[in-house]
């Protein structure tokens, strides 16, 4: 699978989580014995899963809306997988720290979040931290070579003399 179809994917299933986050008919309510949070607009479990906040599901949309983009072309998608995996990875430590869980009281990050944040970390880092294959690797020498210069136009615009040693005084 290439980078930018594993941005559009991502970025999609992002974008519908955080959207469903906003809606109250996908929330459950949280258990008591829930770590509290400060921010509690939009407050609840996911499908019964994922706790999740209005913060958090405008992280997860703002995640998503970046996916699609670098998918589109408008954003590197090696770039975006590799900030996903290292957002992603600090968000699985911190869910794993009980004085940072909550995020300081702002956004929610212990339970099932910490191993989806952490699968999340090690799929983006597969894709924004490996080598490009072969067929990639042609496509990037091509398209190098058709924004050159040829060496006609150059000559026209003075740049050929630099090639050539000509240091711009005529020769005596």
């Amino acid at each position: 699978m290439k980078t930018s179809t594993f941005a559009l994917i991502f970025g999609i299933v992002f974008l519908i989580a955080g959207l469903m986050g906003l809606v109250p008919l996908f929330l459950v309510p949280p258990p008591m014995d829930v770590p509290p949070t400060n921010f509690t607009l939009f407050y609840g479990f996911l499908m019964g899963r994922f706790p999740v906040n209005l913060l958090h599901s405008l992280m997860n949309i703002v995640i998503g809306a970046w996916g699609i983009a670098a998918a589109s072309g408008r954003w590197n998608a090696a770039a975006y997988a590799r900030g996903v995996a290292v957002l992603f990875a600090v968000l699985a430590v911190m869910g794993m720290l009980p004085m940072l869980n909550t995020l300081l009281g702002m956004m929610p990050l212990y339970g099932n979040d910490v191993w989806l944040h952490g699968i999340g970390a090690i799929t983006a880092a597969y894709f924004g931290f490996r080598q490009p294959s072969a067929k990639d690797r042609r496509h990037i020498l091509g398209d190098r070579r058709q924004r050159m210069i040829p060496i006609h136009q150059e000559r026209r615009y003075g740049l050929a003399d630099r090639r050539e040693g000509f240091d711009g005084m005529s020769p005596a």
